[in-house]
Order: structure tokens, then C-alpha cells, then sequence
């Protein structure tokens, strides 16, 4: 079933990166939120549009709202928003609403209008439900944005990106790159035996970006600006 029916460009989107992630805890919002910094204070010049496309309960948003001067509306913040924090189809149920991504898609394409860039953080997931029928791998791939994914420092995390990164071939997802991340304190030597970014490239032929370390301040502007200064941004061409 199709997402939206529209010949929208791939041009016209590589000003937006989607960020997802293998599972809900990845790191995504840390990933979001270090490239804002980073865009914010190293091109203050290039306005910057952040989006949440669906969220159940408060988080992300109110945590952009925060942080950044966006100068967006809740709604183009997050364009739809449900009170559970559950998958948005059993969320909306319990408000006998509908997920209507025709107002996300709107809102995206007006948001990137007005911007220079815009960073959009997934829900969940790649394998996260949207609707009954669709997820976010769907969406990704239907909506032909170039993605990021950010895979977590521990035991499985190699099994995690080799499935994800199938899933994205499957979907025919504009994957640019894997972004590690740090749920915890970790040792040089335990990220490179839990996820060796040369073992990663090897089976999923998907280049590892970087690897962002545990912060125990993940609002500090500052510091993930600086992080963020450490990806591999020549691969990723921006």
C-alpha cells in the first residue's frame, strides 16, 4: 500500500536526513539532537527545521523545544501527537483517531521549503509500526529520504545492523550511513569488541560514520556539537 502518491524529486530531499534507529533505545534523539547542535553552531547562517513526524506521550518534542530556537509550531514540530506512549496505531485507537501521514507529508514539504536542511527523527525502529499496514522502514523508503542509522555499543549490535540494513535494501531506503552509539559508559577496547566498525562494513557494505560516546549530559549544546564534529561528515556528504 502506498505511503503517498507523489513524484516529489530525490533533489529536492537531500537537504533532509531521516534518523532511525534499530530498535526504540538506539540513541536516535542523542544522534538528532548532536546534529543540531553541530548545524546550529558551526552554520548559523543555514536555517535549520527539525521534525518528530508522529509521537505518543511527551518526549522528543518538548525536549527540541528546549534546546533549539526553531521558530516551528508544536504541530510542525510534530505533526501528529497522540497522549499514550504506545505504537501510534494503538495510541490513535484509544483517541478513535486515525494516523494520517498526508498531514506529516504536508508538513515536511512545507518545512523544507522554508529551510535549508531539516533533520527528521524516526519513531522507534525501523521495524516500528506506523499504521496497521505500514512502518517506518515504509515510510523511509516511500518517502525516499536519505537515512541514518544509529546502532547501540552492545552484545547483538552486529546481528541488529546486518538485519536492519537488509530490511533497508528490502524497502529500497536511501541509507547514507551507521552512526554507533554509547547507551552506557564504554572502553575503546569494548567498542571495537562489541562493534567493530570493520566487521560491520564488511556485511552490511554500509559505511560506520562514527561512534558517539556516553554522555552523562545529553543536553549540553556544546558537547554535542563537538561529538557530532567527529563524524565522518565527508562520507556523508553534506
Amino acid at each position: 500500500m502506498s505511503i503517498i502518491n507523489s513524484n516529489y524529486s530525490q533533489k529536492k530531499l537531500l537537504n533532509t536526513l531521516l534518523i532511525t534507529g534499530t530498535d526504540t533505545e538506539a540513541g536516535k534523539t542523542v544522534l538528532t539532537t548532536a546534529l543540531a547542535a553541530y548545524l546550529q553552531k558551526y552554520y548559523p547562517h543555514r536555517s535549520l527545521g527539525i521534525m518528530k513526524p508522529i509521537q505518543s506521550g511527551v518526549g522528543d518534542r518538548e525536549l527540541y523545544q528546549s534546546l533549539f530556537t526553531l521558530e516551528q509550531s508544536p504541530e510542525e514540530i510534530t505533526p501528529l501527537y497522540f497522549q499514550a506512549p504506545l505504537a501510534p496505531p494503538i495510541a490513535a485507537a484509544k483517541e478513535n483517531r486515525f494516523v494520517d501521514l498526508g498531514i506529516v507529508w504536508k508538513t515536511l514539504l512545507d518545512l523544507q521549503k522554508r529551510r535549508d536542511f531539516v533533520l527528521v527523527e524516526a519513531l522507534g525502529g525501523l521495524g516500528s509500526p506506523i499504521t496497521d499496514e505500514l512502518t517506518v522502514a515504509d515510510l523511509a523508503g516511500e518517502w525516499r529520504l536519505p537515512t541514518l542509522l544509529v546502532v547501540p555499543v552492545r552484545l547483538g549490535a552486529i546481528a541488529q545492523a546486518v538485519a536492519n540494513v537488509a530490511l533497508a535494501r528490502e524497502k529500497k531506503i536511501n541509507l547514507q550511513g551507521i552512526v554507533l552509539n554509547c547507551t552506557q559508559s564504554r572502553t575503546e577496547q569494548e567498542i571495537a569488541d562489541l562493534t567493530p566498525p570493520d566487521l560491520i562494513r564488511s556485511f552490511t557494505y554500509i559505511p560506520v560514520l562514527g561512534c558517539l560516546p556516553y554522555l552523562e549530559n545529553p543536553t549540553d549544546l556544546d558537547q554535542l556539537a563537538q561529538i557530532a564534529s567527529n563524524l565522518d561528515w565527508e562520507t556523508l556528504g553534506l
